[in-house]
């Protein structure tokens, strides 16, 4: 890592933070989800639809951080998208009002979008070398936070209401803005003005527009494994909701612990090599959760597929931020906006081939978003292999 006026080791601490916040909160909501259902008398229907609004909010915030970081800088953005956050979680503890808890769950759903993104554009930006590597470490602050806080919301539920738990969690973030508050952060790349024509010019780069179809396939993979492995499990393998539940959080342990290894392994090998490896985990992964006759091989293939996915977002965001250093939060902006939309596209397929054709279907649609991502990365591989991170 590179350090000029700040002190890079205390940025990347703030960028870890605020991707433990993004971890901590995503989860948290959902987990919350029942109790918010049965305070508003919500039917399954109205539930999708307050769910849905989660995934645009961060859609767009996803769309908005780059050129606000861009032209404003780190420090400002990621003190709002505390700020913000604190007010979806206390608006949701506090409003009886349907109109108001749906506009809490976008903005929980906004300020995600817009932490996500800059806490990886920031480390790629601190990073003179090895930003995949980097990258990887920052990933597994998300993980930490998924991991934790089922358990911890489980402990304080025995004890407390979901309204003083969402209060007590935004209380606890004031902390972290603080903290963005009084360190020195770089300043912003662009400060006499956003060059809108410059940024509008990345959207017809075919290299950054390779990335973003790269991670949308990747995005897809993560995005239905995450939402129907535990309908496939208990539909087709026959586990119970318990083994399903632990079945997947060893999905995200696999992720989790492959990102930490990560860290290492990109320092001494080519990053496109090890987006190779990891898709021959994800193969694997597949094929186990396939063709696996007992419970334990379905497993294995889970934690296998969880390996696999570690590699994408970390390597193909260090290619981006290597290329793209003088609007690096733009860039960021599109190729993760590229991948949501394949996030939500693949879901919602997903959800359209389980109604038709049934769960039989899901690893074999996981299957085809995987080879179109090998395939593509292929095809691309003379102009991405030697790119230097």
């Amino acid at each position: 890592m590179q350090n000029t006026t700040y002190k890079t080791n205390y940025i990347f601490a703030a960028a870890c933070i605020g991707m433990l916040i993004f971890g901590i909160v995503m989860i948290s909501l959902g987990s919350i989800l029942p109790d918010i259902t049965s305070k508003f008398n919500l039917e399954d229907v109205s539930a999708g639809t307050l769910l849905s609004l989660l995934p645009f909010g961060i859609l767009v915030g996803s769309m908005i951080f780059g050129p606000m970081v861009d032209r404003f800088g780190f420090k400002s953005v990621l003190i709002g998208g505390g700020i913000l956050t604190i007010i979806g979680l206390e608006g949701l503890a506090i409003t009886n009002q349907l109109s108001v808890l749906q506009t809490m769950v976008f903005t929980i759903g906004l300020s995600g979008g817009v932490l996500n993104g800059a806490t990886n554009a920031l480390v790629s930006d601190i990073s003179s070398d090895k930003k995949g590597a980097n990258l990887s470490l920052l990933g597994v602050f998300f993980g930490i936070g998924a991991l934790g806080t089922p358990a911890l919301l489980g402990a304080l539920s025995n004890n407390y209401s979901f309204e003083t738990i969402l209060m007590g969690i935004g209380g606890v973030l004031i902390l972290p803005i603080i903290y963005f508050s009084v360190i020195k952060f770089p300043k912003p790349k662009q400060e006499k003005g956003f060059p809108i024509s410059r940024s509008l010019k990345l959207l017809k780069d075919p290299l950054l527009i390779i990335f973003g179809f790269v991670l949308f396939f990747q995005s897809g993979i993560e995005g239905i494994a995450n939402n129907w492995t535990t309908s496939y499990l208990q539909s087709i393998k026959e586990f119970d909701n318990e083994l399903a539940l632990f079945s997947l959080s060893l999905f995200v342990v696999g992720l989790t612990l492959a990102r930490l290894v990560l860290g290492k392994l990109l320092r001494v090998l080519n990053p496109f090599n090890v987006v190779l490896i990891s898709i021959f985990w994800m193969f694997l992964g597949v094929l186990l959760m396939f063709n696996g006759g007992a419970n334990t091989i379905a497993i294995i293939g889970l934690i296998c597929l969880g390996v696999g996915v570690a590699a994408g977002f970390p390597v193909i965001l260090g290619y981006v931020g290597a290329i793209y250093k003088e609007l690096s939060g733009t860039a960021f902006s599109i190729v993760i906006t590229i991948a949501l939309i394949g996030n939500l596209l693949s879901n919602y397929s997903m959800g359209v081939i389980a109604q038709k054709y049934g769960m039989t279907q899901f690893p074999m649609f996981l299957m085809g978003l995987l080879i179109l991502m090998t395939g593509l990365l292929l095809v691309s591989r003379k102009k991405i292999i030697n790119i230097k991170q």
